[in-house]
């Protein structure tokens, strides 16, 4: 861990309402929700697989092994997709690469409802793992440069909502689905392409983001959109302010090797695999199978079980939407692993005494609660915040391969982890790396709040 804290950025006060005099909210807002539906599409492909499993596993008889082969496979597509997005948003733009992913979820969506074999399932999951990583890297960063800085946390944490809401309907789909029998899963997975056609054709509602344009030399198209997004005065600054930064970060300046860079990219890479090392997804892909194999409820009861645990996290979410601009990030932060890790903990010793069904499943819906406050949006808002404009593309893709690569790992290893120490055993480890993340982001996370982008970036020099 770096031992030195972390920089102390002045605050401005958070406010609400229009983004700036002449701007139009309702334009900043549409420009967030459609960006967000890239979030739901993560959600829901990721989630998907928790009702799934329990009849995909049952349809193609797989083994452990296999079984997470299935639900990991979208995850190895996602390293992938994080790891090529970076340069290809800086190079082509945000708002192209999105339509790419929009297209590549649609087709995802229907190759993963025909297969025959468990291999046509992976490559087709595989795809839409391409799509996530995509989505995942670039829905937060653009909406973090169209955003007013006195919204930016709770429009990059509108986000992490649809990612939620994204991974609700999964659970909710897959229990009314669970009634169609053993084939069930291939409906499952083709609903998503309804909503993936949706996400493409909105695309064409919105603009590119003024930064990247600017960063092309294409000022004046920028400086529409920022007109209208934030006035014409504001709008004037706001392309000042962006180009001074932009002419500071030439030759060398734009390289992710500089000095200033090592800080907030250390602090992006761990604070984003110690967002999934600390389990969550093992609750949101292996969450079903925990309840039929650990509690002795029905795979149709499991299966609602786990459609509250989605509600929970779509609540808490909601909270995080309205306090993260007041509260800032750093709080939420500290009060989200500190409780995950209090959470395990008591899971732990729940385990341990053969508590029944309805504690352990209480204990989960207090982690889930927990996380979604802070850790799933805060973690996002921060590798889109930190980083200067003309690497910012690349440097979040770092952060966002990171995360991936550890979700790959703790879904690869769950199963085998269970078996070899246990299902406390393994809540046990992620109790202590939800308590390292407190004092992580205790002694080096800074406070970001209200702050435009530039202003931050100046702070690291």
């Amino acid at each position: 861990m770096h031992s030195q804290t972390a920089p102390n950025f002045p605050l401005r006060e958070a406010a609400t309402g229009p983004p700036t005099p002449g701007g139009s909210a309702a334009y900043v807002y549409l420009i967030a929700a459609v960006a967000a539906l890239g979030g739901l599409l993560f959600g829901f492909d990721t989630a998907i697989i928790n009702g799934a499993l329990v009849f995909l596993k049952k349809d193609f008889n797989l083994t452990d092994a296999q079984t997470e082969l299935a639900a990991s496979s979208i995850l190895f597509g996602a390293v992938a997709g994080a790891a090529v997005a970076g340069w290809l948003t800086d190079r082509y733009g945000r708002r192209r690469l999105l339509f790419g992913a929009a297209a590549l979820f649609t087709v995802s969506a229907l190759a993963a409802a025909v297969p025959r074999t468990l291999t046509e399932f992976v490559v087709a999951r595989l795809a839409g793992g391409l799509a996530i990583g995509v989505a995942s890297l670039l829905v937060p960063l653009y909406i973090a440069e169209i955003a007013p800085a006195r919204i930016r946390g709770r429009l990059v944490t509108l986000n992490q909502l649809a990612i939620v809401t994204g991974i609700l309907l999964a659970y909710v789909a897959s229990y009314y689905l669970a009634e169609l029998g053993l084939a069930s899963w291939r409906w499952m997975f083709a609903v998503a392409a309804v909503p993936s056609l949706l996400f493409m054709l909105t695309l064409l509602l919105v603009p590119e983001s003024p930064r990247w344009l600017l960063g092309r030399g294409r000022a004046a198209e920028a400086l529409g959109t920022l007109t209208r997004l934030n006035g014409p005065a504001a709008a004037a600054a706001e392309a000042a302010e962006v180009q001074a930064a932009l002419a500071d970060e030439q030759g060398a300046a734009a390289s992710l090797r500089q000095p200033r860079l090592r800080r907030p990219l250390r602090i992006a890479v761990v604070l984003a695999v110690l967002q999934q090392v600390t389990g969550i997804n093992t609750i949101l892909y292996y969450g079903s199978l925990i309840l039929t194999e650990h509690s002795g409820q029905s795979a149709s009861s499991a299966i609602g079980a786990n459609a509250l645990i989605g509600g929970i996290n779509f609540a808490g979410t909601i909270v995080a939407l309205f306090v993260i601009d007041r509260v800032g990030r750093k709080p939420l932060l500290l009060i989200a692993s500190g409780g995950m890790a209090l959470a395990l903990g008591a899971l732990v010793m729940a385990l341990q005494l053969h508590a029944p069904g309805p504690w352990l499943l209480g204990l989960i819906m207090l982690y889930v609660a927990c996380f979604a406050v802070g850790l799933g949006p805060g973690v996002w808002v921060v590798i889109t915040e930190i980083f200067p404009n003309a690497v910012r593309g690349r440097a979040a893709s770092l952060a966002t391969v990171a995360l991936w690569a550890a979700c790959t790992l703790i879904s690869f290893t769950f199963l085998s982890l269970v078996k070899a120490a246990g299902l406390a055993g393994a809540f046990g480890l992620y109790a202590l790396l939800s308590a390292f993340t407190f004092v992580f982001v205790w002694r080096a996370v800074p406070e970001t709040k209200g702050r435009t982008l530039e202003e931050i970036e100046q702070k690291w020099q």
